[in-house]
């Protein structure tokens, strides 16, 4: 992404070994675990021990507030908007800027005992231990604390955003005396932080001296969030919040009800103000008396609805919640959570570490992207402000394949939220004299936020990316209805802007070209035919055409219906066939590789074995000109098209390329390593294949490129499931756009794992696949079946009652180190391709 994504401290993948520290965050299959406070990473553990469900996230933050990196609350989408000012105006700049606001946080819960507050980094703790469980949902946090008139205090909490109700966080808090009594209070609140602390707007690059890592998010110097409602019931102890935002006008709703177990003398007072409600509970307590307070919190969003009905819908969700049972919402949270293991585990045997890691990422896009319904599935989701809350290709690309193959559902509701921004995408489209529709680069809602063109605006690709996600979906789940009703309207409308963009050109033969555009490498921008956008449009135009020919040979009405919504002309799907057929595919013939464009090997080689530590990532320390004037990479860019459609590349071609751009690649993005893991599998550099994935499997849990503080990198952790199910389960959904989709398995099992399991679910049938050093197994687990897959050449069925076992001779080639670094090569030419540093020294 533009400015998207930190940078490790190699371009080369690090060792493959565990990189956390055991004795603070022991190994557990299940659950991550903390056992001591430390002040120096409060950003990253906030992000790692978040809670949400798509819609609503709450940073790991702790309950007192009192140590934080940012206190964090998030709802998917509700955003502020900011003019953008452009240093030097031009025609179709974006103009409007969308960044997700920090909403009210329900998550403080305040203990003092004898007026003593519980301050955790100055806290004597006797007992530590913070946990997030991945079977329960719940994270949950166990303390003994000594005060500082020695007196011994149990604290216990615990925190949880069910996934069956959208709109709910449940908190409870604990506190048991152990030694003698004492006086406690509680103070319970509902803080607007947003305005607590405005710094002045920094836009993508960062002004007023504001920081230029284009990775955080802006802030405002005005008020954001404008009181409507403010309320607290000592009574019912019931707190409200209500607020419109200045400039987007979006409404938030915010409700928190209470309900205190005690058999201790209490009583409770309250207090309400603008950006502030909160109801104290006093308690004489005595030495073994349980104190349990359960906090129920509710929000609602909306655009046009006033913040009055949003405060009655919150009002009605804790209503209902209280006459279900506080306690069915952990036992509803664990039924759910038991069917997504049951779906979409993938389980590595005698590596337990791993295996930890391994289930933190794949809950992670659970929380990003449950229940996101009606919205996207943002960057980080809703762990953090990184990105300001924008949405980027790598939803597509990178979660896409996880919830298609494990929870079809949800990738649906993604793709039709995509579907309802086909209005906007057609406008930007005309903004940049083109036909069709073009997809904003980031966004939240609909309209390009990118401020910086040549690396966001110019990535057309997001059009060929989102056409993949939704035939990849097609396919998997035999969708057809979604696809004839309104699906369908996107492959016309990216279709009609390939075809539009692209050029004809006679040469020794008539080829189609597409210029002046940005790869998935922001390293190298506005380019002439870069190999993967033409290898995606490619697929893009010949899946459109496809489309709309079955639709018209097998519902003439809904065929119909397409031709009124788009005004589609029976000319066009030969067209786009047309240029598909016709697609320049760059090949240097001398070389025997794929220019990533057409002047990449023109350029000179930026060296990266000898670029200091401190110059890394390159985006932040090197001006785009001097970046872009050098063959480097930010991120897998031919590498990425390999991977996604590798039908079209021989397996010659596959391992030319990967030994070419592999070592210019920095992994200055955390994209970078799920691609590059699963080739290196594929073309048999096993080593470096498992070295690659470990980069992916850490990027936040062991903050590889210093920015998790910003939250949770949500396409890595979809990218994760990829290196495993891709890149050592080797399966591939394959077909050209031309109707030859088959699936495919050909494993690449590291040499020190003794088995892989991994699920997919196709066509409403889920099949388990185990992969193990000598044999492959196919057993369905749910789903009436049959279901075929080619096998290394094979074709074999699995049906309920005949699981299939398949020996395996080998796990691919085996190839050992890495590829060489290429510079010093001649091209065509004669010329050397040399390695320089640039410095102005």
């Amino acid at each position: 992404m533009s400015a998207h994504d930190g940078a490790g401290p190699s371009h080369q993948a690090p060792p493959a070994t565990d990189p956390l520290d055991r004795t603070r965050f022991p190994v557990d299959e299940w659950r991550l675990v903390e056992t001591r406070f430390d002040a120096d990473d409060l950003g990253t553990t906030e992000s790692l021990f978040s809670v949400g469900n798509g819609y609503l996230g709450l940073r790991g933050n702790y309950s007192e507030s009192r140590d934080a990196h940012l206190d964090g609350t998030f709802v998917n989408g509700f955003h502020e908007t900011w003019p953008i000012s452009h240093a030097e105006e031009a025609y179709g700049f974006a103009r409007i800027g969308q960044t997700i606001v920090n909403v009210p946080d329900p998550k403080v819960i305040r203990l003092y005992v004898d007026d003593e507050p519980l301050h955790v980094s100055v806290a004597d703790l006797i007992e530590y231990e913070r946990a997030l469980d991945f079977r329960t949902g719940v994270l949950s946090r166990d303390l003994l604390w000594r005060t500082p008139g020695g007196k011994r205090v149990r604290v216990r909490s615990s925190r949880m955003v069910p996934l069956a109700q959208r709109h709910l966080a449940v908190l409870t808090f604990e506190v048991e005396l152990l030694d003698e009594r004492a006086s406690l209070a509680i103070s319970s609140q509902l803080i607007n932080r947003q305005d607590a602390h405005n710094e002045g707007p920094q836009q993508e690059a960062g002004i007023g001296g504001g920081s230029t890592d284009p990775r955080k998010a802006e802030s405002f110097d005005r008020r954001v969030l404008v009181p409507e409602i403010h309320d607290a019931d000592a009574g019912s102890g019931r707190i409200k919040l209500g607020y419109r935002t200045t400039e987007s006008g979006m409404r938030i709703g915010v409700v928190a009800d209470h309900i205190l177990e005690t058999d201790a003398p209490c009583t409770t007072t309250a207090q309400s103000e603008e950006d502030l409600v909160k109801v104290i509970y006093r308690i004489a307590a005595e030495p073994g008396q349980r104190i349990r307070l359960t906090k129920l919190v509710s929000f609602h969003t909306a655009s046009q609805v006033p913040t009055r009905e949003l405060i009655d819908r919150c009002e009605r969700t804790l209503d209902r919640t209280r006459e279900e049972g506080v306690h069915r919402q952990f036992a509803a949270q664990r039924e759910w959570l038991d069917e997504f293991w049951r779906r979409s585990d993938v389980e590595v045997a005698g590596q337990p570490a791993v295996q930890q890691a391994v289930r933190w990422n794949l809950f992670a896009i659970l929380q990003a992207s449950a229940r996101a319904e009606g919205q996207g599935i943002a960057a980080k989701g809703v762990t953090g402000s990184g990105y300001g809350g924008h949405y980027f290709w790598d939803t597509e690309i990178y979660v896409l394949p996880f919830l298609t193959y494990t929870l079809p559902w949800a990738a649906r509701n993604a793709l039709r939220f995509r579907s309802t921004l086909l209005d906007n995408a057609r406008h930007r489209a005309r903004e940049l004299s083109q036909k069709g529709a073009l997809y904003p680069w980031r966004t939240i809602n609909g309209h390009e936020a990118s401020a910086y063109y040549a690396a966001g605006t110019a990535q057309y690709h997001i059009d060929a990316d989102i056409s993949y996600a939704l035939s990849q979906y097609v396919g998997a789940t035999g969708d057809e209805e979604f696809l004839a009703r309104e699906a369908v309207d996107i492959f016309v409308e990216t279709a009609r802007m390939w075809a539009d963009l692209g050029f004809w050109r006679d040469e020794s033969r008539r080829t189609f070209h597409i210029h002046g555009v940005t790869g998935p490498d922001e390293y190298t921008t506005v380019v002439n035919d870069n190999l993967y956008t033409n290898v995606l449009a490619r697929f893009n135009l010949r899946r459109a055409a496809r489309a709309v020919w079955e639709l018209e040979r097998d519902d003439p009405e809904s065929y119909a219906a397409l031709v009124r919504r788009t005004g589609l002309a029976p000319e066009e799907p030969d067209e786009w066939a047309a240029s598909a057929q016709g697609m320049h595919i760059p090949f240097d013939d001398f070389l025997g590789i794929h220019p990533q464009d057409a002047h990449f090997l023109e350029r000179e080689m930026w060296d990266l074995r000898n670029t200091p530590l401190e110059k890394r990532p390159l985006l932040l320390n090197y001006h785009p000109l001097v970046i872009y004037r050098f063959q480097v990479l930010k991120q897998a860019d031919v590498v990425l098209a390999l991977y996604l459609q590798g039908e079209e590349f021989t397996d010659e071609q596959k391992k030319a390329d990967f030994d070419y751009y592999d070592p210019i690649t920095t992994g200055d993005s955390t994209l970078s390593a799920v691609s590059q893991a699963v080739l290196a599998a594929e073309v048999g550099y096993h080593e470096l294949a498992l070295r690659y994935f470990h980069a992916a499997l850490y990027v936040d849990l062991a903050d590889r490129h210093h920015n998790t503080a910003e939250g949770v990198h949500v396409a890595s952790t979809g990218g994760v499931w990829s290196g495993l199910v891709a890149g050592f389960g080797g399966f591939r959904d394959i077909g050209s756009g031309a109707g030859e989709e088959q699936w495919q398995i050909d494993p690449r099992l590291p040499a020190s794992w003794e088995s892989l399991v991994y699920r997919l679910t196709l066509h409403g049938t889920r099949v388990r696949v185990v992969v193990r050093q000598d044999d492959l197994e196919l057993v369905i687990e749910d789903g009436a079946g049959p279901l075929c897959f080619s096998v290394r050449g094979k074709v074999v069925t699995v049906t309920p009652d005949a699981p299939v076992s398949i020996p395996l001779t080998h796990q691919g080639p085996r190839l050992a180190g890495e590829p060489p670094y290429p510079a010093g090569i001649q091209r065509a030419d004669g010329t050397v391709i040399s390695a320089i540093v640039p410095s102005g020294d």
